[in-house]
């Protein structure tokens, strides 16, 4: 799929502006001949999102979020979007497709009153399990309101099917935080020298569990037990750091790494592992030639980590949120075989290379794009 260009100026709206998407944004301008400007706002205080202040080749817009409820009520309005849309002008508009944000309608009628497409942002539309009818009808409502649909995997993109929304207006954009690798695939020794060594990279935060997988480390035979690098830090980090001394002292706590100050854990690793959610430093990981075992969880998991009981060549294991049997039989599985965990990390360089980039996920947005103007 190669990157068309966009003729006009693009909006894109966004509750927050997350720094792992300042590269994306960046790219997606350089793709649109008029330029692109984010209109986004400030997380809650307790969200952990690290922010960006500005974009390079984009334009960056701050929203006022105004945060109302928590948990399952939760939403967001945001002030001087209109006089936003009314500066900025754009032929386009992208929106976060969550019906929670509740100034997206008005700039949804905004386009519209001008005859401009908007497209719709979101991961699917899971089965509902309470008053499915009603909510489902109420989904499928709002999301007419658009000219097509972007999600990060093809799961999402069967479940807005499943909804009822035109599958040939549904785009699938790969969610990714780099571009395709400029380097060869690393070549690591067909046997590990010396002990294994297992690599997670993020925010030590409690819903990463990371402390499930010391748990799982620990109780692997011990010519199994890795060296463990935890990369990273935040709010659970001294109560992580405690809980290693008790249980697995292996663990080591470098503590927070960006950019090229990455380049040496991912080289020196056999291994990444994300036991709990999100994780775009996955996509990383792979790039250099590292099988995964990450935590099950949205469609995009499916597409990016493959497991050995599929169909498609594996390059990892999915294990069930919060499943410390499973984390523990999938770090079993994956240091006893040496020549196997080489194997998968070749596959995710090629996933990284070939199917899930940057590159591939602004072609995607470019055709979106191209089928609603």
């Amino acid at each position: 799929m190669e990157t068309d260009f966009f003729p006009g100026r693009l909006g894109l709206i966004q509750r927050v502006l997350p720094r792992y998407r300042v590269p994306f944004f960046d790219a997606l301008a350089a793709a649109c001949a008029g330029g692109l400007s984010v209109f986004a706002g400030t997380p809650r205080p307790d969200e952990s999102i690290a922010v960006a202040g500005r974009l390079e080749a984009a334009r960056y817009a701050p929203a006022r979020n105004l945060h109302l409820l928590g948990g399952a009520f939760y939403l967001c309005y945001q002030r001087g979007l209109l006089a936003w849309l009314a500066d900025w002008n754009p032929d386009a508009l992208i929106v976060e497709a969550n019906p929670r944000y509740l100034s997206t309608p008005a700039a949804v009628n905004w386009m519209k009153r001008r005859g401009r497409p908007v497209i719709g942002w979101g991961l699917g539309a899971p089965p509902a399990a309470l008053l499915a009818a009603v909510r489902n009808a109420a989904r499928l409502a709002f999301l007419r309101r658009f000219d097509a649909l972007l999600t990060y995997s093809r799961r999402g993109a069967e479940e807005y099917a499943a909804l009822g929304f035109p599958a040939r207006r549904i785009f699938v954009a790969p969610n990714a935080a780099a571009p395709r690798p400029a380097w060869p695939l690393p070549v690591r020794p067909p046997r590990f020298d010396g002990r294994p060594r297992a690599l997670f990279v993020g925010r030590l935060q409690a819903r990463k569990r990371i402390d499930l997988l010391l748990r799982a480390c620990a109780a692997l035979p011990e010519a199994l037990q890795p060296a463990l690098v935890i990369v990273g830090d935040g709010p659970a980090r001294p109560r992580l750091e405690e809980l290693a001394a008790q249980i697995y002292p292996r663990a080591e706590f470098p503590g927070a790494k960006h950019g090229d100050e990455l380049l040496p854990y991912f080289l020196a690793a056999d291994l990444f592992v994300l036991p709990g959610t999100g994780g775009l430093a996955v996509q990383q990981a792979m790039a250099y030639g590292l099988p995964v075992i990450m935590g099950a969880g949205d469609g995009t998991n499916d597409d990016l980590v493959r497991a050995p009981s599929g169909a498609r060549p594996a390059n990892g294991w999915q294990v069930p949120p919060d499943d410390l049997p499973a984390l523990t039989e999938a770090l079993r599985a994956a240091l006893s075989d040496p020549a196997r965990l080489r194997a998968m990390g070749a596959e995710s360089y090629r996933i990284v290379c070939e199917e899930i980039n940057l590159e591939r996920m602004v072609a995607a947005f470019m055709a979106a794009l191209q089928s609603a103007t």
